[in-house]
């Protein structure tokens, strides 16, 4: 089912409202500025614009790239993500801040493959955001200035074959690429002013020997980029900027690898095109190409064309995987009667010579299986570019070797092949590294090299990937852009479904054969088969925002790992499978009825349930066909999908309802918290938040509960069952750090980040009652919720409302809120109340966490999270997806207390030892 789900997008970025600043070369020349005021960026008045470009004109850096011409318009990646297909390997990148009519096509003519890489638009203009505007005054953001009105877009990654180069010329007309593409205002006016004036850039030899065609056909000039400074440009990007861009693929095994940008060179990059170069890269713009071979891409495709008849490289790849090359290839076994070559080392299953068995074979061509003759050259060209990959870097004293190129294509058996030569030649010493993006390393640096790119500097942080599906993959190739309308991504589904079991059918295994040569034995793999699409990657929508840190209180960031659950233990993933494939329907109705329950949610409803189920079968097939995933990745997957099909929060009116019910009785908890004598009502506090986390649609066990009684009903019986000591239970240590022990007073903390988890209960009389706890000790209090809906989840734009709501029963909650910004005007009508004792309090602040998931990634947080934890000496992880799922082994530089009621069986057995409803307190002080 999962193998048709192919593409639709999503373009929206992390919080919803990500913003950007400057040009491409003023961004990464001023990365640190930019990523602290790209997200709190707000509109300035017209009459201002001109004063802002000119300044930032005269401080924008010199650039020191080859040449560049200084007619070309701005390209303006701050804010930028990169969008892929469901199928291809290739993404699409969004660039959300570009306005100017950018010359926004690339090209990489190679001489079998056309590559290209083009913009276009996507607006999706931030919202004003009053809350974010006052926490930049009170976290000390500048403004800033910015260059371009908000406008959005994405690269996109297309291949044609050279040979073919009309139908590529074809492509870029229908889509007037040539003239600014369809969105551009100069072809809205009409106006063609300039056309014959369009240079585009271009590398490869195609840029020579097309260019007449270009200009004949299109009217433009092909302005040609070196080959290899376009190679090593997006090698270098890529390897830099994306995480988990790299990986090794050995015996049908997957591994993704991080590499530390201080520890990349010096490399070995192997482009394998039609021919194969070999370039040792020591920098940015410090390499040489130090080798290569005739036998390559070009060298299989030709031979396998002679010998096949297929038509395509893609058919005479697809027609190995069904081949034997025991029909072909002489073996050792062939040359000493089955027996091995022991005094070498040599197994009788070795490849003594390839195709050799058919020179003492009296058989025309005929009577050989193509598939047979594609297998074995397959093999021999790979092996043969592994080889010579190998002795290179040796030379130079190189371990680390990257292969690219569209050779390779993701292909199991080719990436295994190659591996092995590396391993077996090296003796392990050595090791293959493939790229997700493997084919568009050129056409990536030809893009690159228009003036003001400056990508080099992003970091991996800085990227956010999603997997919405994608443009219509039909007959093997993506045809055109990703769809963008609703009704035509809900067809496609629907469609999906009806044609589901002809496309999923079983692909024919490769049946046990050998394979090598010169003493190479047949890479083994998985029930000794692999299947076509083993290591097909999928590479999805990968949102480049500067506006990302890494969380300043990580003790260790480099080894900081968020996930609890290894989804790469497949019992892991079989058990998430059927939790999140149980709740489906469940969600599927709420998702529903937030809409009204009309037709068209149901269909969207049904639309998305197919969409995400194929998400799920696609994870259980090859689990590492996103790359590397964990929980968080997981389930904001399905919060994406949902997004996709315009459910942007399935729990609307749950929440309402909840919260509503919650601050009702509010007042009341507040009264008798506050007839406690200060250890009773601390106790009281963590058991009252503790108790609230039961509200949790995200459980099974929960949602059960809710058919059962009321709000008020199960937090009051949850009350009752609190019972000591709790699972995991360090509260006195907490009490101790909080309110000292004996005679000696503790100091109070500066700043507490309370990350608060579900609406309703669990953050009205759970979070709320303990914040205000805090602020009348005189810390400041940073609550700190997603930047969009994830099931019931609170959000950083709801709870100033709930704030104020709360604040009319609570002069303490008033002030505080008062001081932070939260409450302004006439927002909220104080009741009359006697006001309590609360000459001093500190303020009370509500800010983004910069993700869309019941988890927390603290490699990825917000801008403002980041500026808020500056000063912080204390956070509070509540809930089960950033205590437990998440976080739950996470160290930080300052006091951590985490607090979570489990309500998963599996979580409670594997990581509490306990049983569902256990409760965990666990309190870590600073580092």
């Amino acid at each position: 089912m999962a193998k048709l789900f192919r593409s639709i997008t999503v373009t929206q970025t992390v919080g919803g409202r990500q913003q950007g600043e400057g040009s491409l070369v003023g961004l990464m020349a001023d990365l640190t500025q930019t990523h602290q005021i790209a997200q709190f960026q707000n509109k300035r008045e017209d009459k201002d614009n001109g004063k802002e470009k000119e300044e930032e004109r005269d401080m924008a850096p010199p650039t020191n790239q080859i040449h560049r011409s200084s007619s070309r318009p701005q390209l303006d990646v701050s804010g930028a993500a990169i969008q892929g297909n469901f199928e291809e390997r290739n993404p699409t990148i969004l660039l959300p801040n570009q306005s100017d009519d950018i010359s926004h096509l690339a090209l990489d003519l190679g001489g079998s493959l056309i590559k290209l890489v083009y913009f276009s638009r996507h607006e999706d203009q931030p919202a004003d955001d009053k809350r974010k505007r006052r926490m930049k005054e009170k976290l000390g953001f500048s403004n800033g200035t910015r260059r371009y009105r908000i406008l959005g877009g994405r690269l996109h990654f297309v291949k044609f074959e050279t040979s073919k180069v009309n139908e590529c010329l074809d492509f870029i007309s229908s889509k007037h690429l040539h003239r600014g593409g369809k969105d551009s205002p100069s072809w809205h006016s009409g106006s063609s002013a300039g056309e014959n004036d369009t240079v585009i850039k271009a590398t490869g030899g195609g840029a020579y020997k097309y260019a007449d065609i270009f200009k004949e056909r299109l009217g433009v000039s092909l302005d040609k980029e070196d080959e290899m400074d376009c190679l090593v440009a997006g090698a270098n990007f890529l390897l830099k900027a994306i995480r988990h861009e790299a990986f090794t693929h050995m015996e049908g095994q997957k591994e993704f690898v991080q590499i530390d940008e201080n520890d990349l060179f010096p490399y070995l990059l192997v482009n394998i095109g039609s021919g194969v170069s070999m370039i040792k890269v020591d920098g940015d713009g410090s390499f040489q190409r130090v080798s290569g071979t005739n036998v390559g891409g070009g060298t299989y495709w030709g031979l396998g064309r002679l010998l096949t008849k297929c038509k395509s490289f893609d058919e005479l790849l697809e027609l190995s995987q069904r081949g034997d090359n025991r029909a072909v290839d002489m073996l050792v076994g062939d040359i000493y009667g089955g027996m091995d070559y022991s005094k070498i080392g040599l197994s009788a299953s070795t490849i003594a010579s390839s195709f050799g068995k058919t020179i003492s074979d009296n058989k025309e061509l005929s009577d050989y299986r193509p598939e047979d003759i594609s297998l074995s050259l397959l093999r021999m060209i790979s092996y043969n570019i592994g080889q010579i990959s190998y002795l290179n870097a040796l030379r130079h004293g190189i371990k680390r070797i990257f292969f690219g190129g569209f050779f390779i294509r993701g292909h199991a058996y080719t990436m295994d092949t190659i591996s092995f030569a590396v391993h077996f030649w090296s003796q392990g010493q050595a090791q293959a590294m493939f790229l997700r993006h493997e084919g568009f390393l050129g056409a990536l640096g030809a893009f690159m090299s228009y003036e003001k790119h400056g990508l080099d500097d992003l970091m991996a942080h800085q990227l956010v990937e999603r997997f919405p599906m994608g443009a219509p993959y039909v007959g093997g190739k993506i045809h055109g852009p990703p769809l963008g309308d609703l009704n035509e991504k809900i067809s496609w589904m629907e469609k999906f479904v009806q044609k589901g079991t002809e496309i999923i059918a079983p692909v024919p295994m490769v049946q046990p054969g050998t394979t090598g040569v010169g003493g190479f034995e047949r890479p083994s793999s998985r029930g000794d088969s692999l299947r076509s699409d083993a290591s097909t990657l999928n590479v999805g929508v990968l949102h480049l925002v500067p506006t990302l840190e890494v969380f300043p209180l990580l003790a260790d960031p480099k080894a900081y790992e968020p996930n609890t659950v290894d989804l790469s233990d497949h019992g892991e993933l079989e058990y998430w499978f059927t939790v999140l494939k149980d709740h489906l329907p469940d969600l599927v109705d709420k998702a529903v009825a937030s809409e009204g329950g009309t037709e068209d949610a149901k269909r969207r409803g049904d639309a998305f349930a197919r969409a995400f189920f194929a998400h799920l079968t696609r994870l259980m097939e090859e689990p590492a066909a996103y790359g590397k995933l964990g929980l968080a990745n997981l389930l904001e997957l399905r919060e994406e999908c949902l997004r996709e099909f315009q459910f942007f929060d399935a729990y609307r009116t749950i929440k309402q309802r909840e919260n509503e019910a919650s601050l009702a009785v509010l007042p009341d908890l507040l009264m008798e918290l506050d007839g406690l004598n200060e250890e009773a009502r601390l106790l009281s506090l963590i058991e009252g938040v503790l108790a609230a986390n039961i509200f949790d649609w995200g459980s099974r066990a929960c949602v059960d509960l809710y058919h059962k009684g009321t709000i008020i009903e199960i937090y009051r019986m949850s009350r009752k069952k609190m019972q000591r000591p709790w699972r995991v239970d360090d509260f006195d240590m907490f009490k101790e750090k909080l309110l000292g022990s004996g005679e000696k007073k503790a100091k109070p903390h500066k700043r507490a980040l309370l990350f608060v988890d579900n609406s309703g209960a669990d953050v009205v009389l759970g979070m709320l009652p303990l914040a205000r706890e805090f602020l009348r000790r005189e810390t400041e209090v940073v609550l700190v919720a997603n930047s969009l809906p994830a099931i019931n989840d609170v959000t950083a734009n709801e709870l100033p409302e709930i704030v104020a709501e709360a604040a009319k029963h609570c002069d303490i909650l008033r002030k505080a809120a008062e001081a932070g910004g939260l409450i302004v005007d006439a927002m909220i009508n104080i009741q009359d109340s006697p006001k309590e004792n609360s000459s001093s309090v500190a303020p009370l602040m509500v800010v983004e966490n910069g993700c869309g998931s019941p988890c927390t990634d603290f490699r990825q947080v917000s801008s403002e999270l980041a500026a808020a934890a500056k000063e912080a000496d204390l956070i509070i992880l509540e809930g089960m997806g950033r205590a437990l799922h998440t976080n739950f082994n996470a160290r930080f530089k300052c006091d951590a207390l985490k607090l979570a009621m489990v309500k998963n069986q599996r979580l409670a057995e594997k990581l509490v030892q306990g049983n569902i409803y256990n409760c965990v307190c666990r309190f870590e002080p600073a580092c």
